[in-house]
């Protein structure tokens, strides 16, 4: 699964895009420099969200949207077309 899909996962199972998910975590005082477990801790007890897509929302959360060359441009299962992930909605994301 790409990066971008399981972002756009998220948004199906709980209608709140990634960058609905970084401002919900902002109001905790989550941000860059979080660790990872209150963060994971978080989106499981309230979102039911397991580890694999809890740990793509602590990425956009403390690092934000950029994402390594590696799979960038490749095709397959874990293929991105960009390495800026779509924050604002799958429905509106230009590179479906």
């Amino acid at each position: 699964m790409s990066f971008q899909s399981y972002l756009d996962n998220i948004e199906t199972k709980t209608g709140l895009t990634p960058r609905q998910f970084i401002a919900l975590a902002d109001e905790r005082g989550f941000g860059p420099g979080t660790k990872t477990t209150p963060i994971l801790e978080w989106l499981k007890d309230d979102y039911d969200l397991g580890r694999g897509h809890g740990m793509a929302l602590v990425h956009v959360i403390t690092k934000g949207p950029q994402i390594g060359d590696t799979h960038v441009g490749r095709s397959g299962p874990h293929g991105d077309k960009s390495d800026t992930l779509w924050l604002d909605g799958a429905a509106s994301n230009p590179n479906p």
